[in-house]
């Protein structure tokens, strides 16, 4: 049941911050009263000396329908007659005779741009028809799972022939057969919570349990979700609890005192984007945000959240690092409210949804983002790997001639890589505000472009962590990403931009297929250098292992420099058998590397008893099966493990440190 009866016991939580289902009593609900059908109205204003509601039911009379203090800062109005639909605002009056006119924080739909007034609606009665999912989705383990996520803003993936944006319902008529065609496991969207600027993509939020009215009510954004569901697509949204616009009708000084915000302006300014931070120590901003949370993972059915800004909420001083004065009551610089927020609502999500997947988009070395409470850490289920994005995407803008002095950016990443639950994000925000798209990004000709993108997805997909690409990438959109109209589709007309989409597509299926390229993704044991060091010839090769010892062997060639005989160290005897080769001519590549099979050959070769020698194709990405007959160690006649034999011993080194 969404609604609830807004009890004594209910008021205490939401002010004293448990409450993580406070939308069940604030804000507007359908309710009966002495016969009549109506709405009552709860808002949150304790420095309010009156508030009254006002819409267009009343030709936005603000004086006619008063609340009552109900305690704990609590307003409280019946009105009959109230249609769902109907606009409203609260007209709110402060102490030293200010007035003001606010949207409700907890409007379950709202005015579409550039109204900024709420809608009275109620959000029960959808009928889901996606029970099977979510019991599956009970027993679902993403971490030994494939997880390959196509992150898209709604507005901007399609738009009709007159320009205008899709409804809810007609994107789920494209976006679902597009996202089976093309082997996705999960769809993210840019944040749907209610926005007022469209240059803000979603992320200045002023509806936090409201969809976003641009593309139809919240009824229908259910039914795309539903229906999703059906096809076997996850469904994953941006949240953004960090910070809130300043637009007069919002948050901002919601009741004339800084409610929401910090009242410190080293604090709750956040000069750099032109918002507010939230106060995270307050109670009643700690159950709104919580029960935002709750809200789209219970009344959506979403499979995960993926929380933005992290990196600004766990700082006192993010952006700021200049302030000395700006440290928590043990000396240091962590937002400790923060920090102890966002490990609640990663309980709750988890206790109470099981199988949904927490993602943090932080962006420093912050220790145990991904793991839980009780071991020190924030509690989050993945984290997207900023360091990993920044080093490959510095490195492959690099002409090819350079790149033998950088090749510590394509190695340096496992050093780290089990630390956390990683997400490899290739996002929106690479291919925005002058960056370029990816495949501009390439350096060279009009070849070596799609070779250098074709050749960045297969080292992006070989590499240890989870998979996320922005719409566009998958056929190479070649100019960078605009909010305000379609992606360039018409590209798909011309060869080269068709083959790169059947590439990503084939892509896709192999690591969907392929468990030695997700089941381990945490450890040492599904993954082992064959080749790291070869900055000479810009070449990488390594190998994944699933869980039952299958291997696959990715071999990644960085520059335009053809070989035709590549000698690479083996472990164990056995055969290589090409799964998937970005050179393939059916990929608008140049034919090289396409040898079907290898033997591996007995002879010493770096610290390996085995080789193989491969043609090596031109700025390309190859990855083949690996039959093998694992030998015993020689030392105590026991089977070598990956730990033992494969591992650099400057990792053995840097691993056992840590324990230490």
């Amino acid at each position: 049941m969404l609604h609830s009866s807004c009890d004594d016991a209910g008021r205490y939580l939401f002010l004293e911050g448990s409450n993580a289902y406070a939308y069940s009593f604030l804000g507007a609900h359908p309710q009966k009263d002495g016969g009549r059908d109506g709405f009552v109205f709860r808002v949150w204003a304790p420095a309010a000396k009156s508030v009254h509601v006002t819409g267009d039911f009343n030709f936005w009379n603000e004086s006619e329908w008063p609340m009552k203090d109900i305690g704990y800062g609590i307003w409280e109005c019946f009105i009959p007659g109230i249609k769902e639909f109907d606009t409203y605002k609260y007209s709110i009056t402060t102490f030293d005779g200010q007035s003001f006119m606010k949207a409700d924080p907890f409007a379950f739909h709202a005015e579409t741009r550039p109204g900024t007034a709420s809608k009275t609606y109620d959000p029960e009665g959808y009928m889901w028809t996606d029970e099977e999912w979510l019991k599956n989705r009970a027993s679902f383990d993403p971490y030994h799972s494939p997880v390959n996520i196509y992150e898209m803003n709604l507005g901007s993936w399609k738009r009709d022939e007159e320009g205008r944006v899709y409804t809810y319902e007609r994107i789920a008529d494209e976006l679902i057969p597009y996202i089976l065609d093309m082997g996705y496991t999960h769809v993210e969207f840019m944040p749907l919570t209610e926005y007022p600027f469209d240059g803000s993509w979603g992320y200045q939020v002023t509806g936090y349990f409201a969809p976003t009215s641009r593309y139809g009510e919240p009824k229908e954004l259910m039914k795309l979700i539903d229906r999703l569901h059906n096809a076997g697509i996850g469904v994953i949204m941006d949240w953004v609890p960090a910070h809130f616009p300043k637009d007069a009708f919002g948050l901002r000084r919601f009741d004339g005192s800084p409610l929401f915000e910090y009242s410190d302006p080293r604090l709750g300014e956040n000069e750099q984007w032109g918002t507010n931070r939230f106060d995270f120590g307050k109670g009643g901003v700690r159950s709104f945000l919580m029960s935002s949370a709750v809200y789209w993972l219970k009344e959506y059915h979403l499979d995960g959240l993926r929380v933005d800004a992290v990196s600004f909420m766990i700082y006192l001083n993010y952006c700021k690092e200049d302030d000395p004065s700006l440290r928590n009551i043990y000396g240091g610089n962590e937002n400790l409210e923060a920090i102890s927020l966002l490990q609640k609502i990663n309980e709750i999500a988890y206790r109470d949804f099981p199988g949904v997947m927490m993602m943090a988009e932080e962006a420093t070395a912050f220790p145990m983002v991904t793991k839980p409470k009780y071991m020190g850490g924030l509690g989050f289920g993945f984290k997207w790997n900023m360091g990993w994005m920044n080093d490959i995407l510095s490195y492959v803008k690099l002409d090819p001639i350079y790149r033998s002095y950088h090749h510590n950016k394509l190695t340096f990443s496992l050093m780290y890589a089990f630390n956390e639950n990683f997400v490899l994000s290739l996002s929106h925000d690479e291919v925005v505000h002058g960056k370029c798209s990816l495949l501009n990004k390439m350096p060279g000709d009009y070849w070596q472009k799609f070779a250098g993108l074709r050749t960045l997805f297969a080292y992006q997909y070989a590499h240890p962590g989870k998979k996320l690409n922005f719409m566009g990438s998958e056929y190479g959109q070649f100019i960078e990403w605009k909010d305000d109209d379609q992606l360039d589709w018409f590209l798909l007309d011309y060869d080269n931009h068709k083959a790169m989409q059947d590439y990503v597509r084939d892509l896709n299926a192999l690591y969907r297929l392929t468990p030695a390229l997700w089941q381990i993704d945490d450890s040492w044991d599904g993954f082992s250098w064959l080749e790291a060091d070869d900055n000479q010839n810009s070449v990488l090769a390594f190998f994944r292992q699933d869980k039952d010892g299958r291997r696959v062997v990715a071999i990644i060639n960085f520059t335009p420099q053809y070989l035709p005989s590549y000698r690479i160290g083996m472990p164990d005897k056995g055969r290589l058998d090409l799964l998937i080769c970005s050179d393939d001519v059916k990929y608008a590549g140049s034919g090289k590397g396409m040898q079907e099979s290898y033997e591996v050959k007995d002879g010493l070769h770096k610290q390996y008893r085995h080789y193989v020698d491969i043609e090596l194709a031109p700025l390309a990405g190859m990855i083949y099966s690996y039959e093998y007959i694992q030998e015993p160690n020689p030392k105590n006649d026991e089977t070598i493990t990956a730990a033992d034999r494969f591992v650099p011993e400057y990792v053995k080194s840097y691993n056992s440190d840590r324990k230490d």
